[in-house]
């Protein structure tokens, strides 16, 4: 059974998630502070977690990087601050995906569904692998793109790191800073225009409908998941 740490410091919502999670079969943990938090972390360690920023002790960038420092395990943010920087900032520090209170809870329901279908997956093999992007098959091992009619599909250098990056880690929210650094170097890290120009150059070669991407998507503000 996949067990949730749910974080929060509002009761009404600690019992509303530990209800509908509960109710869908989950194991459920909650803690009201960063510092019970993370010492529940430790002492039942979670499969995912559920975090407001807001904590009335630690920031919850704080208690992210302190889960950081030992466990790779999702977090979702859930976090009254809308702002950009905000979840940039979360999302750097290593979270995997964002929630702006006030939520759905189908919303909510959904993102731990997409992370939990990524953890009973078995992670790409790093030497050879393939991956189904509409109607192409992705082989990473040569760097070949072909289409169900056999068609190879050609891409730039710069085009296949972008790529890369984001089908390795299916469902996840890569951030735009996170690419910029890691395809064009750190020096980049503000360039959001080169991740524009790319991403809306591999939506024309691998998307039925370039302008209604169903595999390749943006998350404004934020940056970039590959959908399956």
């Amino acid at each position: 059974m996949t067990r949730i740490l749910v974080v929060d410091d509002e009761p009404q919502i600690l019992r509303a998630l530990r209800i509908n999670l509960r109710a869908r079969g989950y194991d459920v943990d909650v803690a009201a502070t960063g510092a019970a938090a993370l010492k529940t972390a430790a002492s039942h360690p979670p499969d995912l977690v559920v975090l407001d920023l807001g904590l009335p002790d630690l920031d919850g960038v704080d208690v992210i990087r302190g889960l950081r420092g030992w466990t790779t395990v999702p977090i979702i943010v859930l976090s009254g601050r809308a702002g950009s920087d905000d979840k940039v900032t979360a999302l750097d520090a290593g979270a995997d995906d964002y929630v702006t209170k006030p939520f759905g809870i189908n919303e909510l329901l959904a993102r731990i569904r997409a992370v939990t279908r990524r953890l009973s997956t078995a992670p790409l093999d790093p030497a050879a692998s393939t991956v189904r992007v509409g109607r192409h098959t992705v082989n990473l091992a040569d760097r070949t793109v072909t289409r169900d009619d056999g068609t190879e599909v050609r891409l730039t250098p710069i085009q296949w790191s972008v790529l890369e990056k984001l089908l390795r880690h299916p469902g996840k929210l890569i951030t735009q800073r996170q690419l910029l650094q890691e395809v064009w170097g750190p020096e980049y890290h503000d360039e959001t225009g080169y991740l524009r120009q790319y991403m809306a150059q591999l939506r024309r070669k691998l998307e039925d409908n370039p302008a209604r991407p169903q595999h390749l998507i943006t998350e404004p503000g934020m940056g970039y998941r590959f959908r399956p």
